[in-house]
């Protein structure tokens, strides 16, 4: 889940929020950082300006490295925040 807004700084930036009901310390931060990373590839594809807020929901702790990413593009693009040519 991806939640948006104008951000103050031109700069975008991004939080990521993992529950404690998805599981231990390391299963919670193995999901972190595949987020980290799928952010971090995409953002050249996003529009600056926007801060991010990207929670994990429980699909997230089993689901494919492509999977996660398609369902992040699938949603900055229902937000409008990803460029044309992206």
């Amino acid at each position: 889940m991806v939640y948006c807004r104008r951000s103050p700084v031109p700069q975008g930036r991004a939080g990521f929020t993992v529950s404690t009901k998805l599981g231990g310390a390391v299963t919670r931060n193995r999901v972190r950082r595949r987020l980290r990373e799928i952010y971090r590839l995409n953002r050249p594809s996003l529009k600056a300006g926007y801060d991010l807020i990207i929670v994990a929901r429980g699909r997230s702790v089993g689901a494919r490295y492509q999977s996660l990413d398609a369902a992040f593009l699938a949603a900055c693009d229902q937000l409008g925040i990803r460029e044309a040519n992206a």
